[in-house]
């Protein structure tokens, strides 16, 4: 059973930073696609960053030079480090990782920013 554990989250001010987390079965190997999505209320679900084998990542706009996304192949973790935070990337944050066959999500991990 394959499962993703999103942990990090929390309340930060504009400016601020925060890492999430995302622990995941070992059945999702280096080789898969493993991305962070977000959902802000009232809003369609969407792409943050993507990270995929030999460490091709991918940013959304709202995202670039602020957010970098990694992964440890070795904990099993995927990361999404978030810096320079603004009210508007509130949201839940929401770890997927697909082997092409099936696709997965987590539970969600909400970031609010705010003052």
């Amino acid at each position: 059973q394959v499962q993703l554990v999103e942990s990090g989250g929390g309340l930060v001010q504009p400016g601020g930073s925060l890492r999430l987390s995302c622990a995941h079965s070992p059945i999702i190997s280096s080789n898969y696609f493993m991305a962070w999505y977000r959902q802000a209320p009232g809003e369609q679900r969407e792409l943050v960053a993507s990270i995929q084998s030999a460490e091709i990542t991918y940013y959304a706009d709202s995202g670039k030079g602020r957010f970098t996304i990694s992964r440890d192949n070795v904990k099993n973790i995927l990361y999404l480090q978030m810096n320079s935070l603004k009210p508007e990337d509130t949201a839940v944050y929401y770890c997927y990782a697909t082997t092409g066959l099936s696709q997965y999500w987590g539970q969600g991990t909400q970031v609010t920013v705010s003052s």
